[in-house]
């Protein structure tokens, strides 16, 4: 017996969502609750996969497609390809995770000639019927045979120009009839041939453009940037059609449970009288808020929030629902876990755990910890003077300045460089998915809240303003009109996503004001957690801004950074050209009282918490100009002296402290001063933790251990560890001897991911590794996530032979993969004490630590599917 690949929507499945995708899982469990949902069949991602293998459709797959579509015509009792009373089926994908837009649909298979006429006899509608084909032939021209969108819509809104209207449903049952025609030409001239007219054929080559859809240059971009496999394949559901188009009693419509934006729990969402579901989701025309439903269609919207609380209460989250309503009957078409921002994920999850919906440990783990970063972008100054050009609706909240881009390559590449753009169209497509990861917002004048932009941006956590109709664009020309300004490509404009407005030129920004339920969730996330979540600080600011995020100490303070500053740098430079040491020790004592202020300084901030601090690690030369830019010949011979042909492996880290001990001598001394002053002055004795970077040798950390108790001994009422950062392989292998000498160790896993890998990342990134990432070489940048399985390995081989010396060796870790949330649960499973991060993304780790734990209990986010 062979595989097999096809399930009815009521039939019993053994896979779940990774087998049925999860448009295919939401059927078949609306199904099973009684809920009103057209009959039909999923293929699973089984077929997907194994397609994707052969590039053909898997044997036997077309004779199970063939049995469950007479099962179909049994339970409608219509007849597919039938040219009296047709049965029409759409083609939709589902994948096992949500990636909104990014494959393919197809509507109102089954039609042709006979069957479009059948069906306008049999429904007395032809209105209606030829609206259908209309749509068929151009979707089935997109999707299957590749056609430019574009030739179709010019020739429907030359069509609307000639007749003069503006709105597809004012065109006549004639002038579809004519639009067919003008439809089915674009196709033979497109293709070569004759629009399809078996309704088998249709659907077959339907599943096959679906399955190929999986593999598009778009759905590739977005799973990479949202860390989905590249293996999972999309699930095909093929449903009976219901139709939406059928005239003033019928209507389609996206709806949610909660207010994706805010969390607010009020009904959200849009409809359209007199369309098709495509309509509302790609923007086509401006749908209405589903309120207006209630006016509009009564029965049926009573039907819908009815149906909306049972969906809500059954899955226990909100719900994004996608519907039809049939000459009065409510038909439900999908329902899903709905995207949200972190705003209302975090209102969402603390209103459902105060309603007894879900745990507090479940309300943690369904927070994207990634996704929080979205609370920390900025948000237009309110004691800015602005004044809208335009006004759209606020589709995603965020403000952003920037300069207009008018597609969506241009965006990318210019995002890439680092300027701030904004994305311009009439509406997005799928295919800008590229241009909208890299612009800092969107602006359309087409679609609505529930569009491909607004549900993308929502996503990435980027201001979105949709439906402006103050905007018109003439992409030819590269200019745009917002309300009453002219504007070319290049002009600068902000969006604010949060309330819909458009403005002329740049606005202040400021952070956002952080709400009570991200304080509540992060709260409840630190009494689960084992893992401490330190900051990354090297200024009183920086430990302030930590602290005020949740930071239980420093985790590394850079002392290079202090050396930077325009009243040091000179002093600095004076040390770097001395002669001898006399000379370099006169002017480090006039650096001591600066680097003792700023410490003191970031003691207090951190009062009661642990501050690790680094003695200087980058090479002498960085302090220096380049030698074309040297202000004496003394600089020169002395940059000449300096110049290394690969500094990063050259004289940097404890190789200067022990060639010039006079500087890490000096840095000791302004800590144990900073130290003993902050004591006196609170009665708190500062938690000081001396770290030596880039040992890679007991004989090194050993020296610098000796020099630093003999400067710290002046100070003898100050308590400190001393301890080393691990950033090269062989301190991770030899880590039992270092461990001898060494009170804490802390990896820096930005140096050990080059040393380790073999990779500069300066020129790494944007180079080669851009093509390793692009080409599946590699499936991460291991600068951002992790390396597990090689610098993890290292991580793990240097836990076990440090422990095993001094099993009370503390450990921690202080890249900016400490505030990455797989790399954290990482840290987790290896039984580190602490992360550090970047102060702004000490919420992501705290509740990442709490997620790692929840974990090793079992609780884990919901699945997200559609």
């Amino acid at each position: 017996m062979g595989n097999t690949y096809v399930y009815d929507f009521d039939a019993d499945a053994p896979g779940g969502r990774e087998l049925l995708g999860g448009k295919g899982i939401g059927l078949a469990e609306m199904t099973r609750m009684g809920v009103s949902v057209p009959a039909g069949f999923t293929i699973t991602t089984d077929a997907c996969r194994a397609y994707m293998a052969a590039r053909e459709l898997p044997a036997g797959l077309a004779e199970e497609v063939d049995e469950h579509v007479r099962k179909l015509e049994a339970t409608t009792g219509k007849r597919f390809g039938s040219s009296d009373d047709p049965l029409l089926v759409s083609v939709r994908s589902g994948a096992a995770v949500s990636m909104p837009g990014m494959m393919d649909t197809i509507l109102n298979l089954g039609l042709n000639d006979d069957a479009t006429a059948g069906l306008a006899a049999r429904t007395g509608n032809p209105r209606f019927a030829y609206d259908s084909y209309r749509r068929l032939i151009q979707m089935f021209g997109e999707v299957v045979d590749g056609i430019d969108p574009h030739s179709f819509e010019s020739a429907l809104g030359t069509l609307k120009s000639e007749r003069g209207v503006k709105q597809d449903t004012d065109l006549t049952a004639e002038d579809l009839q004519q639009l067919v025609a003008t439809f089915k030409e674009i196709y033979r001239d497109e293709t070569g041939r004759d629009f399809a007219g078996n309704a088998r054929d249709q659907l077959l080559h339907a599943v096959r453009a679906v399955f190929e859809s999986w593999d598009t240059p778009r759905a590739q971009v977005y799973r990479r940037a949202n860390d989905i496999p590249d293996d999972l394949g999309t699930a095909v559901n093929v449903v009976q059609m219901v139709f939406g188009n059928k005239g003033d009693s019928s209507g389609t419509g996206v709806c949610f449970t909660r207010d994706p934006s805010t969390g607010e729990d009020i009904l959200y969402g849009e409809f359209l009288v007199n369309a098709q579901g495509e309509d509302v989701v790609a923007g086509i025309r401006t749908p209405e808020p589903i309120t207006l439903m209630r006016e509009r269609l009564p029965e049926a919207f009573e039907q819908l929030t009815a149906t909306l609380d049972r969906l809500e209460s059954h899955y226990r989250d909100m719900q994004d629902v996608e519907f039809t309503v049939e000459e009065g009957k409510l038909y439900l078409l999908q329902t899903r876990t709905g995207k949200r921002t972190a705003g209302a994920a975090l209102r969402i999850a603390v209103e459902m755990a105060g309603q007894g919906v879900i745990s507090r440990e479940e309300a943690v783990a369904r927070i994207d910890a990634a996704q929080l970063d979205q609370l920390l972008h900025p948000m237009l100054d309110p004691t800015a003077e602005v004044e809208a050009a335009a006004q759209g609706l606020n589709a995603s909240p965020g403000a952003a300045s920037g300069e207009i881009v008018l597609d969506a390559d241009t965006a990318e590449a210019r995002g890439k460089a680092g300027d701030d753009v904004i994305l311009v169209r009439w509406e997005t497509t799928p295919d800008d998915i590229h241009g909208l990861i890299q612009a800092r917002g969107v602006l359309t004048a087409h679609g609505g809240m529930t569009s491909h932009a607004a549900v993308v941006a929502r996503g990435m956590g980027k201001p979105c303003v949709a439906g402006c109709e103050g905007l018109s664009i003439d992409t030819r020309a590269g200019t745009v009109t917002i309300g009453e300004h002219e504007l070319k490509a290049g002009d600068v404009i902000t969006i604010d996503g949060g309330t819909g407005r458009v403005i002329v030129g740049p606005v202040r920004l400021v952070p956002p004001a952080i709400d009570e339920n991200f304080g509540t969730i992060l709260g409840w996330a630190d009494d689960l957690r084992r893992l401490r979540v330190r900051a990354n600080a090297d200024t009183p600011e920086d430990a302030a801004k930590a602290r005020e995020f949740g930071a239980e100490g420093i985790g590394l303070c850079r002392t290079e950074h202090m050396f930077m500053a325009q009243d040091r740098l000179p002093v600095v430079q004076e040390m770097i050209l001395a002669r001898d040491e006399s000379g370099r020790r006169a002017a480090l004592d006039r650096l001591l009282p600066m680097q003792q202020s700023d410490f003191e300084g970031i003691f207090e901030a951190m009062a009661g918490f642990p501050v690790t601090i680094r003695l200087l690690d980058p090479p002498l030369h960085e302090f220096l100009p380049s030698a074309e830019e040297a202000t004496s010949d003394a600089m020169r011979r002395r940059i000449a002296e300096l110049h290394e042909s690969n500094p990063m492996l050259g004289t940097r880290g404890c190789r200067l402290g022990l060639q010039w001990p006079e500087i890490y001598e000096m840095q000791v001394r302004a800590i144990v001063r900073a130290a003993a002053a902050v004591q006196a002055r609170t009665g708190e004795a500062p938690l000081v933790e001396i770290m030596h970077p880039l040992v890679g040798f007991r004989e090194e950390l050993a020296r610098l251990r000796e020099l630093t108790e003999r400067v710290a001994a002046e100070e003898p009422s100050v308590e400190y560890l001393c301890g080393t950062m691990i950033e090269l392989p062989r301190a991770c292998i030899r880590a039992d001897e270092i461990a001898e000498v060494a009170d804490f160790c802390s990896f820096g896993t930005n140096d050990l991911t080059q040393t380790a890998l073999g990779f500069s990342r300066d020129d790494a990134e944007g180079k080669f590794l851009t093509y390793y990432l692009e080409h599946g070489i590699l499936e991460r940048n291991p600068f951002e996530v992790l390396d597990q399985d090689g610098v993890g390995d290292l991580m793990r081989i240097a836990i076990e032979r440090g422990r095993g010396v001094k099993p009370d060796l503390k450990l921690g870790i202080c890249g900016e993969h400490g505030g990455e949330p797989r790399s954290v649960a990482f840290c987790h499973a290896l039984g580190l004490d602490y992360v550090s991060c970047s102060p702004y993304r000490v919420p992501l780790a705290r509740l990442a630590a709490a997620q790692a734990a929840l974990a090793d209990e079992g609780v884990t986010a919901l699945a997200v599917g559609g």
